[in-house]
């Protein structure tokens, strides 16, 4: 039989489940509908409306990517069956990358369709190298799903990791470091688009060797939210700023430094939330998370427009209430189009969520 899971071990995975919801809601933030142009948003860098979505940004995005590469990490440094190549790649292969695949063509025949055929303001096919780059994302990030590259150098950790869990942890850390230098340097694409990426997948191994995760969620929470608290204010006012106090590599090595801090931040609320009452609905909602993450820039695409007619663009006076409800709506959205397709099309369900998402029971559907 097997051993009964400790109590710390059970919070454990709650925390890990409120982190992804978390995280994964912070990205849809990042990517909210404005309504405006590149050169519109330069235009309103400064304004209120445009400092209100910049703090969301960073309070809720800043630790999204960081904080799931460090729980990728922290988990296949303890799955034995990291250790065996062939599986390892096979499955992560299934679960990260047909996923990124499938969720890129469907990006391109939706958004782009509805752009051909309805007039939205989204990338069209310009070549067939165009399409190759929106698929596979080869050397830069695509046009329409901007999120992706996540999942791609993801994989390529993946890949990494039947390595990467045999080095001794000096080693690491000296990977670690490495990868932050790239980061800092801009080097890095096009065999990895963000180095950062790999930094902290590397961290994660180092995290479950040390206990790290636990000895952060046992710290008290002011110590914990202090070093972001600090961070944040001045990476706002580097990226909003008119003024630049800094060159390009200090701020690169800023934005790293408030994702580190934004990344122990966040999971020790995890870590507290895991014991709350928050916790049974936010774990209900976990298993949905990877299709949220992948769909929610379709649908922002092609529905924001929408809605925006009633709210107006950035700037008009109800933008702001549509900001702040845009990932609960693309989550009651994602969670309808879910429990259809587990219904109507379990298959479809089960390989679009990387096998997160098969035929849920009422209760895990709720």
């Amino acid at each position: 039989m097997p051993e009964p899971i400790s109590a710390e071990a059970r919070r454990r995975s709650d925390a890990i489940r409120v982190a992804r919801v978390i995280c994964i809601t912070g990205v849809v933030y990042v990517h909210a509908w404005t309504g405006l142009d590149g050169n519109s948003l330069e235009l309103a860098r400064g304004t209120p409306q445009e400092v209100f979505r910049w703090v969301l940004m960073e309070v809720f995005g800043r630790s999204a990517v960081p904080l799931l590469g460090l729980i990728s990490g922290w988990l296949v440094a303890g799955s034995s069956r990291t250790r065996d190549w062939r599986s390892h790649i096979a499955r992560k292969a299934r679960t990260i990358l047909l996923p990124m695949v499938l969720w890129n063509v469907l990006a391109i025949i939706l958004v782009s369709g509805a752009a051909w055929l309805l007039g939205l303001a989204a990338p069209v096919p310009q070549s067939l190298r165009w399409l190759m780059e929106e698929t596979l994302i080869l050397t830069h990030p695509p046009d329409i799903n901007v999120q992706m590259p996540f999942l791609r150098d993801l994989f390529l950790c993946m890949v990494l990791a039947p390595l990467l869990v045999r080095l001794p942890t000096w080693t690491l850390g000296l990977l670690a470091l490495a990868a932050a230098a790239c980061h800092i340097a801009g080097i890095g694409p096009p065999v990895i688009l963000r180095a950062s990426i790999l930094m902290f997948f590397t961290i994660g191994i180092i995290a479950r060797r040390s206990d790290l995760a636990e000895r952060v969620a046992y710290a008290p929470l002011l110590l914990a939210v202090l070093p972001f608290a600090v961070l944040m204010p001045l990476h706002l006012y580097v990226s909003l700023g008119d003024a630049r106090p800094f060159d390009d590599a200090s701020t690169a090595a800023l934005d790293l430094a408030a994702r580190v801090a934004a990344s122990i931040a966040v999971w020790r609320l995890a870590w507290e939330l895991a014991a709350s009452r928050a916790a049974r609905p936010l774990q209900r909602i976990e298993p949905y998370m990877f299709f949220y993450f992948c769909a929610h820039l379709i649908l922002l695409w092609l529905f924001g427009p929408l809605v925006g007619k009633l709210t107006g663009k950035l700037g008009s006076p109800f933008y702001p209430v549509y900001l702040l409800a845009q990932p609960f709506l693309i989550l009651a959205a994602v969670i309808a189009i879910a429990q259809g397709l587990i219904r109507v099309a379990p298959g479809a369900a089960k390989v679009l969520s990387g096998g997160r998402l098969t035929r849920l029971t009422p209760a895990a559907a709720a």
